[in-house]
């Protein structure tokens, strides 16, 4: 079975013993020591000054662990969705008032495009299936780590490839449409899809033959891996048939982005140079 994812303080001397003699200067220390003692004290109290401000940031709180910095990512990036729908709604009347003019596309067509691309929503029957991380208070084997016991990205991936492998016509995860453009990452036992983050157990349901769809799952040899480490750790792991799967359509944009050469370079500079 192949692996799944790779102040003791110093003794200070006493200070040695002096016979308390006068010095050349009367008795009294010279006056550069206490110069620079004070010096001393000043450089240390603009240390300190310095850093506190770079350890406070705006609020003094910012989040020092990887969970902590996800979730105020996540906040961020629902509060730049929110403003992102509201700029597309705006473009969507903006565009509908200009489209009155061009000619009207086949009814037929375009429902099949909108299927294609997730944004219309579909029912029938299909497959569910959960996947969980396992148990951390029950015996295992002493080389199983914390990270052998959780549901990794490429787990999830195989399920998703092995459903469209198996005929799914369309898929939701975490109750989210899958769509061509999706990308989805796991940080730890967090995911990641379209700017939300959740956590197990990780649901996938497809719209297809549910025995089709469970067939090319257990063909997928990822799957298989993944099926070994549920008898050896207790991975999560559940197949269910559905008589009527409701998955709702796409909510973001359609719209794709590309990279261009900027404006004024020359792609064929370096081959004419040769």
């Amino acid at each position: 079975m192949s692996e799944r994812g790779k102040h003791a303080h110093d003794a200070v001397d006493p200070a040695p013993e002096t016979d308390h003699a006068e010095d050349r200067t009367g008795g009294r220390a010279p006056w550069g020591g206490a110069v620079a003692v004070s010096l001393v004290l000043v450089m240390a109290g603009f240390l300190f000054a310095a850093n506190a401000r770079l350890a406070g940031g705006p609020d003094g709180r910012q989040p020092q662990d990887l969970a902590g910095l996800v979730e105020v990512e996540s906040a961020r990036l629902g509060e730049i969705e929110a403003e992102v729908r509201d700029l597309e709604a705006e473009v969507g009347l903006l565009t509908d008032a200009q489209v009155g003019d061009l000619p009207m596309l086949d009814p037929t067509t375009a429902e099949l495009e909108a299927l294609a691309a997730g944004l219309q929503p579909v029912e029938g029957p299909g497959l569910t299936v959960r996947l969980s991380d396992a148990p951390a208070n029950v015996p295992r084997p002493d080389d199983v780590t914390n990270d052998d016991l959780v549901v990794h990205q490429q787990d999830l991936q195989a399920v998703i490839n092995g459903l469209w492998a198996g005929g799914a016509e369309a898929m939701t995860l975490q109750g989210q449409r899958v769509v061509a453009t999706s990308a989805f990452r796991c940080v730890g036992n967090v995911l990641l899809l379209h700017g939300r983050t959740y956590s197990p157990p990780f649901v996938v349901r497809a719209v297809g033959d549910p025995d089709e769809l469970r067939a090319s799952l257990l063909q997928s040899p990822a799957i298989q891996e993944y099926l070994q480490w549920v008898d050896a750790v207790g991975l999560g792991w559940s197949t269910t048939v559905e008589g009527d799967l409701e998955l709702p359509a796409y909510e973001g944009s359609a719209d794709l982005q590309y990279a261009d050469v900027p404006d004024g370079v020359d792609v064929f500079a370096a081959g004419s140079a040769s």
